[in-house]
């Protein structure tokens, strides 16, 4: 038996805390909410990010992030992107030795531009083994074991095993990699380009443009990855071009969904009110933007992204902008 906390209440943590504890590992959940606290381990369900769904009755929740790592030989960080440095900064004190750190979060800290696994490292230092996992995975398929299968990645490719063997399941596999650049920047990056998929679908454009912007989206995140070294073979693979795929075309995608919506004339401030989940796409536009300008590597889709959510440009004048570009070849860089 494996002792796991799960940092993090929102919909993918609670997941991933119930398809652990079914192993029969021993997980303690960490939410900040006190309903979701008491939802757990009063009904055995989450009734704020996955409600309708049972939940094993032996997971246990907490407000405490002592409590919920204390002894922890495996730490899951779910936690949105603009938190993990604020939360972690709690628990690396109070981590076993040699704990294995996961994490399963999807963006950029906002203020550095930093990869979560590298703000981790920062905070953690040498207490921990720091790992990413990543790949096309909604949260209520996960739970409802429909097949699913994503990427653990490492530096070292022993730790990237070992988060393999913690999380693979019958219906969850998991394949290993050493590639945590590609792995984090596909999983954090596509949902940017989702959000144009949702806009574009809002606006009520076709198949074609679909196809186009799923495509050149793809290119974008892999000429950005290849400038911070990553592998050109991750971006084909379960992070890359599978999670774009998911997350840009899925029902279940909270990134389309917000575009859908801004592409239908709904402001942002307006979509963000009336929304519990976070769309790490919103933060990550921004972050992405910058991070393209300090690697000079042109990212027009997710410039354009970016312009209509902070600077109020219209969707179709960013689409105009976008066909209105210089002819390349195709694979110009």
């Amino acid at each position: 038996m494996t002792r796991v906390a799960v940092v993090g209440g929102g919909a993918w943590g609670t997941t991933l805390a119930d398809l652990l504890v079914r192993k029969d590992d021993e997980v303690r959940l960490w939410a900040r909410e006190p309903e979701v606290v008491e939802g757990i381990n009063r009904d055995h369900a989450n009734p704020v990010f996955l409600p309708g769904a049972a939940l094993a009755p032996n997971l246990v929740a907490t407000r405490s992030l002592s409590d919920a790592v204390e002894g922890a030989e495996v730490v899951v960080c779910a936690a949105p992107s603009h938190a993990v440095r604020a939360v972690f900064q709690d628990i690396a004190p109070r981590l076993r030795p040699g704990a294995l750190v996961v994490c399963v979060a999807k963006g950029l800290e906002p203020d550095t531009l930093l990869r979560l696994s590298c703000v981790l490292g920062d905070v953690c230092g040498r207490r921990a083994a720091i790992a990413v996992l990543s790949g096309p995975s909604f949260a209520q398929e996960v739970y409802a074991r429909q097949p699913t299968a994503v990427v653990a990645a490492a530096e070292d490719h022993d730790v990237a095993r070992r988060v393999q063997q913690v999380f693979s399941t019958a219906t969850f596999r998991v394949y290993s990699a050493t590639d945590v650049i590609g792995v984090e920047l596909g999983g954090a990056l596509k949902n940017v380009i989702a959000l144009a998929a949702g806009i574009t679908e809002g606006l009520g454009l076709g198949f074609n443009s679909r196809a186009a912007l799923i495509t050149r989206g793809l290119a974008e995140l892999t000429r950005l990855g290849l400038a911070l070294g990553a592998d050109s073979l991750t971006f084909a693979g379960l992070a890359g071009l599978g999670d774009l795929v998911l997350t840009a075309t899925g029902a279940l995608s909270r990134n389309r969904s917000l575009g859908f919506e801004l592409g239908q004339g709904r402001s942002l401030e307006a979509i963000l009110s009336s929304r519990q989940s976070v769309a790490e796409g919103v933060t990550t536009a921004k972050s992405a933007v910058a991070l393209g300008e300090r690697h000079g590597v042109e990212l027009p889709i997710m410039r354009e992204v970016s312009a209509i959510l902070f600077e109020q440009k219209g969707p179709r004048q960013a689409i105009a902008d976008l066909m209105d570009r210089a002819l390349k070849p195709e694979q110009w860089r």
